[in-house]
């Protein structure tokens, strides 16, 4: 991992930053974003599993620390479902909704890459 020094509002500021897969990936403040070489910015799998509730998808590569669930598992809104590491951070992938999951993808140790679904949440 690598520092990038950015300037905002005013203040310069370090943050950690990866490259990778063509992009790079900047954390700041609790926030992923990935930035395509030429320009153009988002944040970090905003386009993947938001139209689709109960997807619960990888938000950048990373690397999957604990698996909290299994199929047939009842889970409710917010419940914690995949630790995952990325970018030396941990990031904590709960249940968008309450429901039943209907599909794990992973298990602890596999690496994924951005937007890989990681498990299914069927409606209750």
């Amino acid at each position: 991992m690598k520092w990038i020094e950015v300037e905002f509002q005013g203040r310069r500021l370090r943050v950690p930053a990866v490259k990778s897969q063509g992009k790079l990936w900047v954390h700041w403040q609790g926030e992923t974003f990935a930035f395509d070489v030429g320009g153009g910015s988002r944040r970090a799998g905003s386009d993947k599993g938001k139209s689709h509730p109960g997807v619960i998808a990888a938000p950048m590569p990373g690397k999957i620390t604990r698996v909290g669930v299994k199929n047939g598992d009842r889970v409710s809104k917010g419940q914690a479902l995949v630790v995952m590491e990325a970018m030396k951070m941990e990031y904590t992938l709960e249940a968008d909704r309450e429901g039943q999951v209907t599909e794990v993808n992973v298990q602890t140790g596999m690496q994924v890459g951005l937007g890989e679904v990681l498990v299914r949440v069927g409606e209750a």
